[in-house]
């Protein structure tokens, strides 16, 4: 049954089509350069600066205030940017010969490694512009699923899956239901890779150290893994402006010992270490500023 339809969701369908229109007449490149201008203005105006603080301080509790304050004005310019550009993630081309196309590029480094373990669970997280990823893996020659998350107003995500199916990703599977880990499984069953943000809190996740404080991770790539006996691809991207470096890495390998609950908590593990080294390497190509961490840790947030 499909979900209802509220007035709010209307007017806010509205204006995301407005903004999305007048967003469309200009070029890639200056609309980047646009959501990253306004963003770094008005986002630590926002609750979510108190957040995204608080995040980098148990993320790097070494580093000095300016430091902190460099990574916060730069994750704002960069999450201002991901935003914008999303209207116009159709242009994207990710086998383009690398040379600039209606403002923007993407590179791409070790396909090799994604056509040679196919069908693969690929794994990342919130880094840079992460649709550039989609992009990159749904403009292969492979097919893959992509898991995302529904947005609450269904008209919004009506438009939010037609965006990413303009560029490529035409089969989403919605994270976090039974029925999409069925369609998870069956799809590497049927030779089709899988591709699975793991950085974001999940509540029926394991609790494990994440930068050295406890948070609930996500362990349902590492089951697939185990189950089916694909390997799981780590990737991930960078941005430098309105251009993108997109990073396949050599499948993980963690110890197994024959004990699943054991198996899967290494395997989680190592994932885990992998986007808290990509996050080290970009410190504010992060998507910083949602609550990774149990509430208490924001109580006191400043």
């Amino acid at each position: 049954m499909s979900d209802p339809i509220k007035f709010s969701h209307r007017v806010e369908a509205f204006g995301y089509d407005a903004l999305t229109g007048l967003l469309r007449l200009l070029p890639f490149r200056f609309v980047s350069w646009l959501g990253g201008a306004l963003l770094r203005i008005i986002g630590p105006m926002t609750s979510k600066q108190a957040i995204a603080k608080t995040n980098m301080r148990i993320a790097f509790p070494t580093a000095s205030d300016a430091q902190l304050k460099t990574y916060l004005r730069d994750q704002w310019d960069n999450t201002g940017r991901t935003f914008a550009e999303f209207a116009l993630t159709d242009r994207i081309h990710a086998f383009d010969d690398g040379s600039p196309r209606n403002g923007t590029s993407v590179t791409v480094e070790g396909l090799d490694l994604f056509l040679d373990n196919a069908p693969a669970i690929l794994v990342s997280g919130h880094f840079a512009n992460w649709e550039v990823m989609a992009a990159v893996l749904t403009q292969s020659s492979k097919p893959v699923r992509v898991t995302y998350r529904k947005i609450n107003n269904p008209l919004i995500d009506q438009r939010v899956r037609a965006q990413r199916e303009a560029y490529g990703t035409k089969f989403l599977v919605q994270k976090s239901t039974h029925r999409g880990g069925r369609e998870l499984f069956q799809a590497l069953r049927n030779g089709e890779s899988i591709a699975i943000m793991n950085d974001q809190k999940f509540n029926t996740g394991l609790k494990l150290p994440f930068f050295g404080q406890d948070a609930m991770t996500a362990q349902g790539a590492v089951r697939l893994a185990l189950k089916t006996g694909r390997p799981i691809l780590p990737i991930c991207v960078v941005r430098d402006g309105a251009r993108f470096h997109v990073k396949f890495y050599p499948p993980l390998d963690w110890d197994r010992v024959g004990n699943r609950d054991s198996d899967v908590e290494a395997g989680v593990r190592a994932v885990t270490t992998f986007i808290e080294d990509r996050i080290r390497e970009n410190p504010a190509q992060w998507f910083w500023v949602h609550r990774r961490w149990p509430k208490p840790v924001y109580k006191n947030e400043s």
